[in-house]
């Protein structure tokens, strides 16, 4: 960074600067914890020297707090994929239920947008499509922060809801289902090439409330990949060519994705083999009624407390599937 032109490219700036914090991320924590080792240690000495009660009483509530921070370095040292550190394109899709499952599909993006504000993640909507009645039907956002996809891509899978319906006017329990999918995110340099004859270009509106600010140039962008039938779309900038540019972005990372699910049949697992949006797939199950858990059904790990889940507390499901995750690797 100290070098003269460093901030000549901005694109690739931002790629430093963002590794940095990445790699930051990890190693300040570890160094924090080494010199709370080494003060601990020291303070133990002296209290038992002078036979300070109150002092050990302290120090083990110290103890305490320290090794669950040791807890967190251990589980980012898991994150050792050559794409863990990258931001990503995160995207949910409404699936079997109707009407049910597009709200569905909104309160699971409510979950993960106070998710990453919790940690302070960064994070813009590139496309979406509203419910027919209520919810949205999809939506795709970019996603960046320290290890963004490392820690997201643990939640690529089915998720399922078990409730009242509100929209029941019997009050029946009904069965939801939406799908996350995360890919990330590559620079454009990216040695992937994808010839025009490959692609069809479609541009139109963006969808917004209306009024004075209403798009009204066709700035979106969807591009459909022949060969493979993948379709990414863009309408977060006013700009066409912005749009353009991450939509080729998401191609590009979809592609390559492709190309490692053939190489790497566990990544295959992860990301594509996700099934049908419906029964029998799910990772992860919600239950509001008639009692109330929420059930990671890859690692077993669980919680009564649905509210504070729903509110973005789902880092001990992450942390849960990166220690199964590592476990797997290992044997």
């Amino acid at each position: 960074m100290s070098q003269p032109g460093f901030w000549d490219n901005p694109d690739g700036a931002k790629e430093v600067t963002s590794g940095i914090s990445a790699v930051k991320s990890v190693i300040d924590p570890a160094e924090e914890a080494r010199v709370a080792i080494q003060d601990i240690a020291e303070l133990f000495e002296l209290a038992v020297d002078e036979d300070d009660a109150e002092t050990l009483e302290s120090i083990e509530a110290d103890l305490d707090d320290l090794t669950k921070k040791c807890d967190k370095i251990e589980v980012s040292g898991m994150l050792d994929g050559p794409d863990d550190m990258r931001a990503c394109f995160f995207s949910i899709h409404a699936g079997a239920g109707g009407t049910e499952s597009c709200d569905w599909a909104n309160m699971l993006l409510r979950m993960y947008t106070r998710y990453f504000e919790r940690n302070k993640y960064k994070f813009a909507e590139y496309d979406i499509t509203p419910g027919e009645e209520v919810g949205i039907r999809s939506i795709t956002l970019k996603v960046s922060g320290p290890f963004a996809f490392g820690k997201l891509s643990c939640e690529t899978g089915v998720h399922r809801l078990v409730r009242i319906s509100p929209f029941d006017s019997q009050s029946r329990r009904h069965t939801s289902f939406a799908a996350v999918d995360v890919i990330p995110e590559f620079e454009d340099n990216k040695d992937i090439d994808i010839a025009d004859d490959d692609m069809r270009m479609d541009f139109y509106r963006a969808s917004g409330a209306g009024g004075q600010h209403v798009n009204k140039t066709s700035s979106a962008v969807r591009i459909t990949h022949l060969p493979t039938g993948i379709v990414v779309q863009c309408q977060n900038d006013r700009s066409q060519h912005k749009n353009k540019a991450e939509a080729m972005k998401m191609l590009k990372a979809r592609l390559y994705m492709l190309e490692q699910q053939k190489r790497d049949a566990e990544l295959a697992k992860l990301y594509s083999n996700k099934g049908e949006i419906a029964w029998g797939n799910q990772i992860r199950s919600y239950v509001m009624q008639p009692y109330q858990m929420v059930k990671d059904h890859r690692t077993d790990h669980q919680t009564g407390n649905v509210d504070a889940v729903m509110d973005g507390d789902i880092e001990k499901f992450i942390e849960s599937y990166l220690k199964f995750k590592s476990s797997k690797k290992s044997k």
